[in-house]
């Protein structure tokens, strides 16, 4: 489900120069500043849509997701692939960029539901979400300071992520719940480091379209939740 072949979407010459006069941002450093305010901004309106998804998916529609479940997850991958041949059109991308969220917040129904009926299950969903905040912020900051240029690592992620995708298709085969603790686990790390790579490339102005941006961060939170979940839920199963 995950946008992570963004060759399109990057344009590294949108804000290549940084000058500063008299310690103030001008020309592209402003028009940078602005960039990264409306993606933060689309990224925030996104989780609040995937929540709303969500809720209802829980308390008002649980069942119809869960009997049209393949119909949701084509819908959700028809929005997605529409915005991305629509992000640059103002109105019909937010649109879609919302519309999306908020039907990955309807997908979510039958692993929340899942979890919220074990013991403790919502102290399980808001643990994982604490702690996909917390990772978030933390590989956010560390793509501000480190020293290092993350952008050469795209192609080691993408192939990580084709194989974790492989290996969750060859598990819905073979049910095994240790192999599905292994590709939560290794999700978790590859999505943690996806969200430094993403967050790096969007202070760097490699993006063309601040909705493709914020779809982008938002991928990488929901997938590292998603994530964080499964590993959450299994364990405490256990108990």
């Amino acid at each position: 489900m995950a946008l992570y072949d963004r060759g399109q979407t990057h344009n590294a010459g949108n804000y290549k120069d940084y000058e500063v006069e008299n310690n103030t941002f001008v020309g592209s450093d402003l028009a940078l500043i602005s960039f990264v305010k409306q993606t933060y901004q689309l990224f925030a309106g996104s989780l609040l849509a995937a929540t709303v998804g969500a809720y209802i998916g829980i308390f008002g529609f649980g069942n119809v997701v869960a009997q049209y479940y393949i119909g949701f997850v084509i819908l959700e991958f028809a929005l997605l692939f529409g915005l991305m041949f629509a992000r640059a059109q103002r109105g019909l991308n937010l649109f879609l960029l919302f519309a999306f969220t908020f039907v990955t917040g309807l997908t979510l129904t039958p692993i929340l539901s899942s979890v919220l009926g074990l013991p403790g299950g919502a102290t399980i969903v808001a643990q994982a979400f604490l702690l996909t905040t917390a990772i978030f912020g933390i590989m956010s900051i560390f793509a501000l300071r480190t020293r290092h240029d993350l952008a050469n690592m795209g192609k080691v992620l993408f192939i990580s992520l084709i194989v974790v995708v492989v290996a969750s298709l060859i598990n819905i085969l073979l049910g095994s719940q240790i192999l599905q603790v292994v590709i939560a686990g290794v999700s978790a790390i590859l999505f943690s480091v996806f969200i430094a790579y993403d967050t790096q490339n969007i202070v760097r102005g490699l993006y063309d379209s601040p909705v493709m941006a914020a779809v982008s961060l938002y991928l990488d939170f929901l997938n590292l939740f998603i994530s964080l979940l499964q590993l959450l839920g299994i364990f405490s199963s256990r108990e």
